[in-house]
């Protein structure tokens, strides 16, 4: 796997949020819908050319809910942002963080879903490193997102 290691300061991100189940797959299943949706009704479009920080294209934010036990999480369609915060968006300010940054080649969302796969499974417990907290982004940057040569990123924090 290709990875990078970005320290970063805190950052705003706007975006709409959502609220996926994370038992029987339903958030596997759902958050490639709420991509079609977005991408269809020009949200996705809206959040590229609001897009004013460094990292350049639409975010994917996984939240998972502070209770340990839950099995919800919140998943934002985003973009990295700074000033007022656009009508019809909500926002949520990221800490700063130390990231693993891992590249992602190939159509979505099969490529993408692989991709935490092999991080889970492979990476982390041979790494070193360990989780730092709950919040984790995709990074969809422009392009053919069902193209074998789409490239797009995973970004986790870690310690």
């Amino acid at each position: 796997m290709k990875y990078r290691m970005i320290e970063k300061d805190p950052f705003t991100i706007v975006g709409i949020k959502r609220k996926f189940l994370l038992v029987n797959g339903e958030n596997l299943d759902g958050i490639p819908k709420l991509w079609d949706e977005v991408n269809a009704n020009g949200t996705s479009e809206r959040l590229y050319h609001l897009n004013n920080g460094n990292i350049k294209g639409v975010l994917g934010v996984c939240v998972a809910n502070s209770n340990q036990h839950s099995d919800e999480m919140d998943y934002w369609v985003a973009a990295e942002f700074e000033g007022e915060v656009p009508q019809g968006l909500n926002h949520l300010k990221i800490p700063s963080s130390k990231w693993a940054v891992f590249e992602v080649r190939g159509a979505m969302p099969h490529a993408m879903q692989n991709a935490w796969k092999q991080i889970f499974t492979e990476w982390f417990p041979t790494s070193g490193y360990r989780h730092a907290a709950s919040l984790e982004m995709e990074v969809y940057p422009k392009g053919d997102p069902s193209g074998d040569d789409y490239y797009s990123e995973i970004w986790i924090p870690v310690l």
